[in-house]
């Protein structure tokens, strides 16, 4: 069955490049991203992984973890975070799963149950292992994408979906199309007009169902 949003996510046990974790206690109370890729060494992955090492500061502004999770062992990870600093000009100071046996990447549905690595594989072997996962500090499931091999994922967006996230979780508003910090943001249907009013001022009727309001 496929994770689904606002799902406790599996917990375990693993091998990073930063030493062992359990992932719920190493989520602690933060939020995390849980992110994959086929197989290290592969160019369209090296620019993402160079990309959320570039974006550090902002993950950290945010209370935010990030994490790896790759089929290759943790000495090549350690190898190939050489290969991220050539490419991004940044240190990858964030951990690396080593999922050399499949048991993150099926437990997360990013796998078949029958998959396998073959002797001298290749990352077709697992292609299906580039997804994104936003976990809030419950530890649950809050957003979930899926790329393909040839397309690189946009860490931009990634940030931008995690700041509405955030907002949403800690002022009950929903965000419109395209949202960023700072603009408005729409006040819920279940939301009566009385109790709009109280909890966040003056609003903007759109539509009757569609209420916008400011959070500065």
């Amino acid at each position: 069955m496929s994770l689904r949003i606002n799902a406790v996510v599996p917990d375990f046990e693993a091998q990073t490049s930063q030493g062992p974790i359990r992932f719920h206690e190493w989520i602690g109370d933060s939020w995390a991203i849980l992110f994959s890729h086929p197989k290290d060494f592969t160019p369209v992955c090296t620019t993402e992984f160079g990309a959320v090492a570039t974006l550090s500061e902002e993950w950290k502004k945010r209370g935010t973890k990030v994490i790896g999770v790759s089929v290759d062992g943790v000495e090549d990870h350690k190898r190939w975070g050489d290969d991220i600093q050539t490419v991004s000009g940044s240190d990858v100071d964030f951990p690396i799963i080593a999922d050399d046996g499949l048991n993150v990447s099926k437990l997360y549905d990013m796998l078949p149950e029958d998959a396998y690595l073959p002797d001298g594989r290749t990352p077709a072997h697992s292609a299906t292992v580039r997804s994104v996962f936003i976990i809030g500090p419950d530890k649950q499931l809050k957003l979930s994408m899926t790329y393909p091999m040839t397309v690189g994922r946009n860490f931009a967006e990634i940030l931008r979906a995690l700041d509405a996230l955030q907002t949403t979780s800690k002022h009950g508003v929903a965000t419109p199309a395209d949202w960023t910090v700072g603009q408005d943001v729409i006040i819920p249907p279940s939301v009566s007009d009385a109790d709009a009013k109280q909890r966040y001022g003056d609003y903007e009727t759109v539509l009757p169902y569609l209420r916008k309001t400011s959070l500065k």
